[in-house]
């Protein structure tokens, strides 16, 4: 699975849940480096969220707002990284207008995502 080497890389990364994600980021990038299809993309994504809600939720100096704005800003941060490694090269111009209500949307669905991930995480 794509998400493998950048969920174990961002693990062993040392210091808090900003900086695993940070990692997460970085080693989703490299594996993205030949190509990723969106079924991938959501792979990445579903793995980040996972990791991010995990990690942020032991947190107690910040708010669940803070903590929410936090895990979309790692999504976000996601999404610019990759999501372009997902568009063949014959759609970049329908891209050009399409990534802002691409990115908008995976936002969107990942802020529901958080409230559906966070009570399995509480149960793990």
């Amino acid at each position: 699975m794509i998400a493998d080497a950048p969920i174990a890389v961002a693990e062993a990364a040392p210091g808090g849940v900003l900086t695993k994600i940070d990692a997460f980021i970085s080693a989703a990038r490299s594996s993205a480096a030949d190509g990723l299809t969106w079924a991938e993309f959501g792979e990445l994504l579903v793995a980040l969220l996972h990791l991010a809600v995990a990690a942020i939720d032991a947190v107690t100096s910040m708010t669940g707002e803070e903590k929410k704005a936090a895990v979309l800003d790692g999504v976000g941060r996601l999404f610019d990284a990759v999501a372009d490694r997902c568009v063949p090269l014959v759609l970049w111009p329908l891209w050009g207008l399409c990534r802002g209500p691409v990115r908008l949307l995976v936002l969107a669905l990942a802020s529901g995502a958080v409230e559906q991930i966070l009570p399995l995480v509480r149960l793990a």
